[in-house]
This record gives C-alpha cells, sequence and structure tokens, in this order.
C-alpha cells in the first residue's frame, strides 16, 4: 500500500474533514509547551521558571490524560472533549494574563498543570475513532488489518507533522506578532478544533465497562509498551536539545529548526509506508527492528560533522521513528480491552510525554556539561532500552489475533469486550 493508497483509505473512513481536524486540533501540544518556555522566559527573564511552568503543563497532561480518555470510554467522545476544549483554551488564556501580570512561580505552575490536565486528549481518542469505524463498517481479516495499519500510520504521521509544526509555528507568530500571541494561538486552535473534532458525527458513543480480567489494563502486554513509549520520548528530548546545541555552538542556531524538521519529515513518510508490510510481519518483530533502528542509526551522530552531514544523519534516524511510533500504537490496539481502549491509548501516550519532559530536562544538563554529544547519548540510551524491553520483556503471544477472531474486539490477555460506539461506522462524513 503506497502513501497515498493510505491516505485515500482514511479518506474513505471518514473523510478529510475529520483528519484535518485531529491534525489541526493536535497542534496546541507542542504550541502551548514550546510557547511558554518562549512567553516566560521573555517575560521573568529566567529559563528555570520557564522549565518550571512548560514542565508543569508536560505533568498535568500525562496525569489528566488517562482520566478524561476514561470518561470518553464510558460515555463516549463527545461531551469530554466539548467540555475540555473549551475550559482548556480559557485556562490558557488565564495562565497568560497571569505571567503578564508577574504572578509568582508557584500561581503560574499550578495554573499550568490545571491547563496541561483539561487538555482534551485528540490523539488517543481519534486512534479508537478509527477503531471503532473500521470495526463497525465490517471489514475481516487481511481488509481489516490493512485498515487498522493505514489508521495507524497515518495518526502517527500527524503526531509527527504537529510535533514539528507546532513549534515552527510559534516561532513564526513569536516573530511576526508576540510571544503571547503564539500561546494564545495555542488557546484558539484548541477551542476551534477541539470543538469540531467533538462534535464531528463519528463521534462513538460509551460502552458499559467490561467486569473482570477482560476489562483489566494493567496486564502486562500494555504495561511493557508504556516503556519502549517512554524512551521514545527520552530520544525526542536528548535529539531536540542535542540539535538546536549543535546548531548554536556552530554558528548555525538559525537552522536548528529546519534540520529537526528534516528528522519529521522522513519519521512520516516511514510511518506511512509502515501500512504497506506484509501482514506476516509480526508486529513485535517490527517493534524489535524499529527500536535496532533507533539505537544504531543514532551511532553516527557522534562522528564529527558540519552542518549538512548532521543534517543527512538526522533525515537518516527518522526513518527508525515513524514505525517506531505506529508499531507501539498498533500493539495497544491489539492488547487493550475494547471498553477502555481511549484510556489505553491514552497511558501509553503519556508515558512517551513524560519521557520527552525528562529527556529535554536531562538533555539540557548533558549538553551543557558535554556539549550536543551529550544530548545525543540520551537518545541512544532511549534507543538501547526500548530495544532492550521489546527483545527481552514482549511476547508475541500477546498480542495475536487468531484469523477471523476479534472482529469485535481486541486480541490479546486484555481480553474481549464490546465495541464502543457500535453504530458510528456508519457516519462516513
Amino acid at each position: 500500500m503506497s502513501p497515498l493508497e493510505t491516505l485515500r483509505r482514511m479518506h474513505d473512513l471518514a473523510g478529510w474533514p475529520l483528519l484535518a481536524a485531529t491534525f489541526m486540533a493536535r497542534l496546541p501540544v507542542s504550541m502551548s509547551l514550546i510557547g511558554l518556555l518562549t512567553l516566560v522566559t521573555g517575560t521573568t527573564g529566567s529559563v528555570a521558571a520557564a522549565g518550571a511552568v512548560s514542565g508543569a503543563f508536560a505533568l498535568g497532561e500525562a496525569v489528566g490524560g488517562p482520566v478524561i480518555a476514561r470518561y470518553a470510554d464510558r460515555h463516549g467522545q463527545r461531551l469530554p472533549v466539548l467540555v475540555m476544549s473549551l475550559v482548556d483554551g480559557v485556562l490558557i488564556a488565564l495562565l497568560v494574563a497571569a505571567v503578564l501580570a508577574g504572578y509568582d512561580l508557584p500561581v503560574l505552575a499550578g495554573l499550568a498543570a490545571l491547563a496541561g490536565l483539561c487538555l482534551p486528549q485528540i490523539a488517543p481518542m481519534a486512534r479508537t475513532r478509527w477503531v471503532v469505524l473500521i470495526r463497525a463498517r465490517g471489514d475481516r481479516g487481511a481488509e481489516r488489518e490493512r485498515s487498522l495499519a493505514a489508521a495507524m500510520s497515518v495518526e502517527g504521521v500527524l503526531d509527527e507533522a504537529a510535533f514539528v509544526l507546532g513549534p515552527a509555528l510559534v516561532g513564526v507568530l513569536t516573530v511576526l506578532v508576540s510571544p503571547t500571541a503564539s500561546v494564545l494561538g495555542a488557546a484558539v486552535l484548541v477551542c476551534v478544533f477541539g470543538t469540531v473534532f467533538a462534535l464531528h458525527p463519528t463521534a462513538p458513543s460509551g460502552s458499559a465497562p467490561v467486569p473482570g480480567r477482560g476489562g483489566r489494563i494493567a496486564v502486562p502486554a500494555l504495561l511493557v509498551l508504556t516503556v519502549p513509549m517512554f524512551c521514545q520520548g527520552l530520544f525526542f528530548g536528548g535529539m531536540s536539545t542535542g540539535v538546536t546545541a549543535f546548531a548554536a555552538g556552530s554558528g548555525y542556531g538559525d537552522l536548528s529548526g529546519l534540520m529537526y524538521a528534516v528528522m519529521g519529515a522522513s519519521s512520516a513518510v516511514a510511518g506511512l509506508l509502515m501500512a504497506s508490510l506484509p501482514a506476516g510481519f509480526a508486529l513485535t518483530a517490527r517493534a524489535r527492528a524499529a527500536a535496532a533502528g533507533l539505537f544504531l542509526l543514532s551511532l553516527p551522530l557522534y562522528l564529527p560533522h558540519g552542518a549538512l552531514t548532521l543534517a543527512l544523519a538526522v533525515f537518516a534516524l527518522g526513518a527508525a521513528i515513524g514505525p517506531h511510533l505506529v508499531t507501539l500504537f498498533a500493539l495497544v490496539e491489539r492488547a487493550a480491552p475494547a471498553s477502555r481502549l481511549s484510556q489505553s491509548m491514552a497511558v501509553v501516550l503519556s508515558s512517551l510525554i513524560l519521557g520527552q519532559a525528562l529527556g529535554s530536562a536531562a538533555a539540557g544538563s548533558l549538553a551543557d556539561a558535554h556539549g550536543h554529544q551529550g544530548a545525543f547519548a540520551l537518545a541512544t540510551l532511549g534507543g538501547l532500552v526500548s530495544l532492550a524491553v521489546t527483545v527481552l520483556a514482549m511476547r508475541t503471544r500477546w498480542y495475536d489475533r487468531a484469523p477471523g477472531a476479534g472482529e469485535d474486539s481486541p486480541g490479546g490477555p486484555a481480553g474481549d469486550g464490546p465495541v464502543p460506539g457500535g453504530d458510528a461506522g456508519n457516519i462516513r462524513r
């Protein structure tokens, strides 16, 4: 399946408006984090204070995400996404006002944590929505697996694109208007496109909880996925800091964003191509191959580099990132109980957020002490640990789906359950 065929398959499921809304509603996450760093640093003159506020926002999101997603699994996506989108937009605006008014750091950190806590969980809920649509459409066997692979591939690309374009948009708004405008822009986007996503007719209804083992998410098949996803966050933190440190130290400071975007471009293409892999290439084997790629392709980063050669090394490294993310979320779909799919996705995504927040903080100290290669070492460590976990702790049988089985519920040890919002697939647009 070519990238264009993958996108066409997603369009056939729900149409471009849903794809556009899910992408635009993702941008506020990265925009808020980078925008707050810029705004608080410029207002207070303290990088440490800015890091504390941005970190509080990320921590709030990591804690609140699974809670919001669990409510959506039980009661449907429309109400929690709509309410949280509007509330979060107001909270971000209040946080900006508090920064400009010169409130003390504890107040700013508290508001930031609250804003992160209320951030609507677009990424995990979008993945859940595609799964519900595919199941409700009645695809079977290999056709169903191709549709699921296409959905996870496109979602991974949207995450990557938002991760790259969000900071770029912050930079543009900061230069053309002000740092305040970049954070307020995030507030507007979350209000508008969070609302569009919530009110789209494909929003699934909730499902009753499944008693007993079939409704649990604290099972090895899901818990083990949080570790490589956390390592992916460490990887992102090390790479972004390392590229920035290299560019600043080499006199190419203005190119740091462009060099990092190169990695996002190759990652997006590689993620789309995952939908074309043969079904016989097991998801666990893909996870191991992608983790090995993260580790091995990070080693050339330690060679002597100019701006061009480092950009080429970063471009090659991106080919492992998209497959790693796409495969991990595909494994979540296999292992999660249908009645808690959004929450399962959110828990794993929270691991990525925590890893990136901690990785960025640690990589900054490493870069100060050892230069850009010190920050890159954290990325290499993330790849190595992810590889070790996928090889030593991940079992293929946990994610097996027997042919023709599990058409209405995911396989794996987390058990079966009803399809949330089983009628959503009847609405394509």
